[in-house]
């Protein structure tokens, strides 16, 4: 619901002229200071439980957004305290993005990783399929801050869900497993190393090999230290970085490309999130399939495939092929996230993936958030329309790029292999 309800609110409070850059102010605002949070908490937070870490992130969501909503319905709420308590709201969403995949961690082998974290994927991208719609439809009948104050009431339920949970995954974790379940079966110390499984292709370098016994002892050192030390991860982390940051200018783009070119409403852009929610959700079952082949095609090969399907929202296309696009781009898109934290997991020492999610989360934190901050400007120059399509183009040059790289990482690897 918040996919809708946050920008739209932003546009009721922004002052004429200025509704871009508001709109990129509060969804910055939204999951930026959770970038800071990831390194100014990790101390406090370092050591507790997947299902603790969501907990706090979602009692700090629900109080911020509660209060939102309460100022709004009583037009208490400008747009500078809007923005800051949007910040305030976002202090630990690292955390609970890393908590959420650490509990995945800490209760599944490694096999079926990609199919616990496909079944969080899945349950998000249903929310993302139904709140949108959802919020626009009561967004109109009684405006975004009722959306908003609905949207804490399910933080709430959210926290104690994992206020439950917390215990039993405790002793779950720590209990051993088995002799039965510690036993290895048939063939399977050979899958532990199949490429497609350690997220590798046919590639030198770029494995999420187990971890190395200096990513064990990086740990200790917090999780950019295991990043650093991972053949895999600083690679996998620059390209998502990237690509998330010239995601971001499509989250300030779009609401307005609804408002001002197709002059709509937020039932509309509800309409744009849920269609793009179905999408996503047809696209995150087929991650459980995707790990079968080699992961570095495959992400790169989504990272060109959604900026090709953006290029139509660009253009002054009918309605019904802007949306065919966005769902388009939702499939294309969906498997990244299951993809993407199956290398984490795999690559992560144990003990230090809370820490690793959380290095992951910040930095990814960072780049749509300033994308969407840049995004606000560029709207100004460019127009929606403009903007949606410079993303997209530069998202297509992004994916081709990491083709070159891979191949001339190939083609080094058989050379030297020729030798």
């Amino acid at each position: 619901m918040s996919a809708v309800a946050i920008a739209w609110l932003a546009l009721k409070l922004a002052p004429p002229g200025s509704r871009g850059l508001w709109v990129g102010a509060a969804v910055a605002a939204y999951s930026l200071p959770g970038a800071a949070g990831a390194v100014v908490l990790r101390r406090w937070l370092r050591g507790r439980g997947g299902a603790r870490l969501v907990f706090v992130n979602a009692v700090l969501r629900a109080l911020a957004l509660g209060l939102i909503g309460g100022l709004a319905v009583a037009g208490a709420l400008d747009p500078v305290g809007y923005v800051a308590l949007l910040g305030v709201s976002s202090l630990l969403s690292a955390w609970g993005v890393a908590g959420k995949y650490t509990l995945i961690a800490d209760l599944l082998p490694a096999e079926h990783r990609i199919a616990g974290n496909s079944l969080f994927g899945l349950a998000d991208q249903l929310s993302l399929m139904i709140g949108p719609a959802l919020a626009g439809v009561v967004t109109a009948l009684a405006g975004p801050a009722v959306v908003i104050a609905a949207d804490a009431a399910s933080w709430v339920v959210l926290a104690i869900s994992y206020a439950r949970v917390a215990p039993l995954a405790a002793r779950l974790a720590a209990s051993p497993p088995p002799a039965a379940a510690r036993a290895e079966l048939p063939g399977q110390a050979e899958l532990r190393g199949a490429p497609e499984l350690r997220g590798a292709p046919e590639l030198p370098g770029p494995a999420a090999a187990p971890a190395s016994p200096a990513a064990v002892a990086a740990a200790d050192a917090g999780g950019w230290a295991v990043i650093r030390s991972s053949p895999v991860l600083p690679g996998l982390m620059a390209m998502s970085f990237v690509f998330y940051l010239l995601y971001g200018p499509i989250e300030v783009a779009l609401p307005v490309h609804v408002a001002s070119d197709l002059h709509g409403s937020a039932a509309l852009l509800g309409t744009f999130w849920a269609v793009f929610g179905v999408g996503a959700l047809i696209g995150e079952l087929s991650a459980p399939f995707l790990r079968r082949w080699p992961v570095w095609p495959i992400m790169t090969g989504i990272v060109i495939g959604w900026g090709l399907a953006i290029v139509p929202l660009g253009l002054a296309t009918p309605l019904w092929a802007g949306l065919a696009a966005f769902f388009a781009g939702a499939v294309i898109w969906g498997p990244w996230m299951s993809l993407s934290m199956a290398v984490l997991q795999d690559a992560s020492p144990p003990g230090a993936l809370a820490q690793v999610i959380a290095a992951r989360s910040s930095l990814l934190i960072l780049a749509a958030p300033v994308g969407t901050a840049l995004g606000g400007p560029i709207v100004a120059v460019l127009g929606a329309r403009g903007t949606l399509l410079a993303s997209a183009v530069a998202t297509i040059v992004l994916g081709l790029v990491a083709t070159a790289v891979l191949l001339l990482r190939r083609a080094r690897h058989l050379a030297a292999v020729g030798e």
